[in-house]
């Protein structure tokens, strides 16, 4: 996979009248790193895809597949189309980094 993700996940809307984001940039062209925020200076995303925290994370641990997800308007994209169909294999094989390098995944920032 070459390309640059952004990823978008928006927590339901609670109390507050606005929803609250978090973004993360997946670069797979150049840097090979997963950074918190938009792509830095000098690098664009191909694609931005966009989600709820729940569907995240029932993509993340292979509960939801990612065209599935889209289908039924869990997940919206804006780019290149044909690289977010590749964002299941890319969360696939950080899952199976984390748990076979017994790493625990970061805490909520």
């Amino acid at each position: 996979t070459n390309g640059v993700f952004e990823i978008v996940v928006k927590k339901p809307q609670g109390p507050s009248p606005t929803a609250q984001e978090a973004i993360w940039t997946i670069d797979l062209k150049k840097a090979g790193k997963v950074t918190k925020g938009k792509a830095p200076a000098g690098t664009k995303a191909d694609v931005t895809i966009t989600m709820d925290d729940e569907t995240f994370v029932d993509l993340a641990s292979g509960k939801l597949n990612g065209q599935k997800a889209f289908m039924s308007g869990k997940l919206k994209t804006r780019g290149n189309i044909m690289l977010a169909t590749k964002l299941d294999g890319v969360l696939k094989v950080r899952c199976t980094l984390v748990h076979t390098c017994n790493v625990e995944p970061a805490g909520p920032s």
